[in-house]
């Protein structure tokens, strides 16, 4: 009986390399022989998974850990899904031409391929994401998004699928909460829940990743007077800040002002506001105990709901979610 079990177990190839994040292989890991067990328990068939690595060497992560792993096996043979983690021996191993050459190879024969944290690199060289909308690591998306322009990056999403074959997740822990979704695709709710509640996590969790990320103020432009502008704006996150106001202060006319702000910020004047007000906001939420409605009025925003939708939208979970995960 434990024969057959194994013998219809989807297989999952785990890719390990020099300086690999250990989180990325090893949370993944935990899901799928988790939700192997659960599946085990109600007489179904569940994960066969492996690490493996180019010659079957043993793989070292960025922390020093430590992992046995098996030969990368033939690219034609059965396999399920295909998880390529991150780390910063990324940088290295896709500069490794028979590394890529497995991944291009064996892609075409998984049911899926999975990337996690800067693992969409490994994708990206691999030529697996071109014309696809892909996420990464917050930290990384810039760098993903410049070095492969064929690729669409979306640095918000906890994962995303990118092509009917492929998966992105974004950085470490997301790994975790896509090998969840998988589980739910493949053995239904319940093995996923359970899978989850033993890991002490949701099944999903709440919001993008961007909630997570440092907050990033946008370059300095090169003229001084809309320099100042960017510079009284962050200084006073509640003021008023409308264009008429923002473009007397640079002495240019609204038309005009606008179009410079854009073409040396990146983005308009009312986007900028905007973001400064919601960054001043998630700091006041994180630091402070004041309520919610003082917070609004103190960040400009008028009301608790205006802040709201402005959270909502832009970090996907709600303030008073927001502080309660980074209070």
């Amino acid at each position: 009986m434990v024969a057959d079990t194994e013998d219809m177990a989807r297989q999952v190839l785990i890719l390990g390399f020099e300086g690999v994040q250990a989180l990325d292989m090893v949370g993944p890991f935990e899901v799928f022989t988790g939700a192997t067990l659960y599946a085990h328990a109600h007489h179904a068939d569940g994960y066969d998974v492996r690490v493996v690595s180019a010659h079957g060497v043993p793989v070292s992560t960025g922390t020093g850990l430590t992992l046995v792993a098996d030969p990368l096996p033939d690219p034609a043979g059965p396999v399920d899904t295909v998880v390529l983690p991150g780390g910063y021996g990324t940088e290295t191993a896709r500069k490794d031409p028979d590394l890529i050459d497995w991944i291009s190879a064996v892609a075409p024969h998984a049911r899926r391929v999975v990337s996690v944290c800067t693992g969409a690199v490994l994708a990206a060289q691999a030529g697996l994401l071109d014309g696809c909308v892909a996420t990464t690591h917050w930290a990384f998306a810039p760098q993903l998004a410049s070095e492969f322009p064929a690729i669409t990056v979306d640095p918000d999403p906890i994962f995303i699928r990118s092509s009917a074959t492929v998966w992105t997740a974004a950085g470490v822990t997301a790994g975790i909460d896509l090998a969840l979704a998988l589980v739910e695709d493949d053995l239904g709710t319940e093995a996923a829940q359970t899978v989850a509640r033993y890991l002490v996590m949701y099944l999903r969790r709440p919001g993008g990743q961007t909630q997570f990320a440092a907050p990033v103020w946008m370059p300095r432009a090169r003229r001084t007077p809309i320099r100042d502008v960017q510079e009284a704006i962050e200084a006073a996150p509640g003021g008023t800040h409308s264009i008429a106001e923002l473009a007397r202060r640079a002495a240019m006319s609204p038309r005009h002002f606008t179009r410079v702000f854009t073409e040396e910020v990146g983005e308009a004047p009312g986007a900028y506001v905007e973001r400064v007000r919601v960054e001043a906001a998630r700091r006041q939420l994180e630091e402070t105990d004041d309520p919610v409605t003082v917070i609004a009025a103190r960040c400009g925003f008028g009301s608790s709901e205006t802040l709201r939708r402005n959270f909502v939208r832009r970090l996907g979970v709600s303030p008073d979610q927001y502080r309660k995960t980074f209070a």
